[in-house]
């Protein structure tokens, strides 16, 4: 296996099912962000190869974490969203911009 970013109750699973793990908790700013870009792109591959809401769910908690990071309050980020979705829509009509033209 990989050494990764995982949920903090992971550790405790692996003892309670018998196995033994080796583990370190990220200390540093720079490690653990790099640690965090790292484990939303494993997700989403993983949405990609199986899109479903438990897959959808593991990105969120990722972003979660990463605006937590960031000091980037979700309730304003979603504002931000509505507001954008209002003034230049979302991607519900699936509009694919080949070329603006002069």
């Amino acid at each position: 296996m990989k050494a990764k970013l995982v949920r903090d109750k992971i550790v405790d699973i692996i003892k309670k099912s018998g196995r033994d793990c080796a583990f370190r908790v990220l200390e540093g700013d720079g490690e653990y962000e790099e640690a965090l870009k790292g484990k939303l792109l494993e997700e989403v591959g993983e949405f990609f190869e199986d899109p479903c809401e438990e897959e959808l769910a593991d990105i969120f908690e990722v972003l979660e974490a990463l605006a937590q990071f960031y000091s980037i309050d979700l309730y304003s980020t979603e504002n931000i969203r509505q507001a954008k979705s209002f003034g230049t829509g979302a991607f519900a009509e699936r509009v694919y911009l080949e070329e603006v033209f002069d």
